[in-house]
């Protein structure tokens, strides 16, 4: 008797400490039919291309290098290129509302001869397990060799805003070795907004859980764009008006959307400001008599069709130019996409018209056919060459006024 009393607890202990853990996941409960943007966080179980990581979740290539912010212009060979295993990638998703909570649907997998259900949440990042993949498709045998089976995905909206500012939220899967707290100093956020946001009942977390993470991001609800809505996560960008417009959000841009044109040789129209010699994203600025700046730029409007709607905006900016060789010393809302390079080093780029040099998307930097007055040309100038302009003018005995304004 007392050996079987014996085995009967050591087989409830077994049970116990065997038993499958089930990862914990945010749902996010809905009642429309809208979606909204999302990401995933996927880190690569294998090396692989970026044309295979597209196909795997259905994504066109390009819209994969833009939610990791990949030039696309000096990627070669796009979809040749090859990641290494474990490199984190954002894979951008749609996320609709599907029997009352947020979840993606549209992600389909064709199974091959030697896959298992455990192997296939391996190629997904863990982002589903296998007992969610089961379910939904209701597996009660074996997988057979062809058949498509849906792969259902994590995602969460929370109307695209976190504490009223926009926001794009990734689905995160917690690694070995991972706390709230590390998790927190990567994405710059305290353990309390990760249990706020994830409805944890307690500050911990295991490996295979799935976090929201609120990633910042600039939205266009603010710019008055006719007929579109756009919302880009910091560090991204995102293509739009049939690829005609690039439109970046960083955050030491204030987190105001920047759009230019894209620069991909595709044909495009209406990309040129009326009346002036700018096109949608480039900018001059004069430097007024007391030093400061006025700028001019060419801003982008939304889309119709093939229609691509922009207008000239003039901004009398309080700040001094500097001889503008840093862009940042612009006000957040002008200023153009972060570069190191100085706007009097501007080189040729893709133009959308043949013929016309362009400054390059990345850079957004004055326009080589736009020519500012006389006065903002010399505010570019640095000491040595206002030295060697002194010696000029007092040799042939004449002195501009405007030299001393400077």
């Amino acid at each position: 008797m007392r050996n079987l009393m014996q085995l009967v607890v050591l087989l409830l202990l077994f049970s116990i400490f065997t038993s499958p853990t089930h990862a914990k996941s945010v749902i996010e409960p809905c009642n429309s039919s809208d979606s909204c943007a999302s990401l995933l966080s996927y880190r690569l179980p294998w090396d692989s291309k970026l044309s295979e990581i597209s196909f795997r979740f259905k994504l066109n290539i390009t819209d994969l290098l833009a939610a990791n912010s990949i030039n696309i212009l000096t990627t070669p060979s796009q979809g040749n290129q090859i990641l290494a295993a474990k490199t984190l990638l954002k894979v951008p998703i749609s996320c609709p509302c599907v029997d009352g909570i947020r979840r993606s649907v549209s992600t389909t997998y064709t199974v091959r001869p030697a896959d298992s259900l455990e192997s296939i949440s391996e190629g997904f990042g863990r982002l589903v397990s296998a007992e969610q993949i089961k379910m939904v498709n209701n597996i009660e045998g074996s997988l057979t060799s062809g058949e498509t089976i849906l792969i259902p995905l994590p995602c969460t909206c929370f109307g695209n805003s976190n504490n009223g500012a926009s926001t794009v939220f990734m689905s995160y899967v917690v690694q070995s070795g991972e706390s709230l707290m590390s998790i927190g100093m990567e994405f710059g956020m305290t353990v309390m907004e990760l249990v706020s946001i994830n409805g944890l009942g307690h500050p911990v977390v295991d490996p295979g859980d799935i976090l929201a993470i609120p990633i910042p991001a600039c939205s266009s609800a603010n710019l008055n764009w006719y007929n579109e809505s756009l919302i880009v996560p910091n560090g991204s960008y995102a293509l739009t008006a049939n690829n005609c417009i690039k439109c970046t959000c960083r955050s030491s841009i204030n987190l105001n959307l920047q759009c230019s044109t894209s620069g991909l040789d595709i044909s495009c129209s209406h990309l040129q400001c009326k009346g002036t010699n700018l096109f949608i994203g480039d900018f001059y600025t004069n430097q007024t008599m007391n030093g400061y700046c006025n700028v001019t730029k060419c801003i982008y409007r939304g889309h119709s069709g093939r229609k691509i709607f922009r207008s000239i905006v003039n901004t009398s900016a309080h700040v001094r130019c500097s001889g503008m060789k840093d862009f940042g010393s612009l006000p957040p809302a002008l200023a153009p996409y972060p570069s190191s390079v100085p706007s009097t080093q501007l080189s040729p780029s893709c133009s959308p018209y043949p013929g016309a040099f362009r400054p390059s998307p990345e850079i957004g930097a004055l326009s080589p056919t736009a020519t500012p007055p006389m006065i903002s040309s010399y505010a570019r100038l640095s000491p040595t060459d206002y030295f060697f302009l002194l010696h000029y003018f007092v040799a042939i005995g004449t002195f501009p006024l405007y030299l001393f304004f400077f």
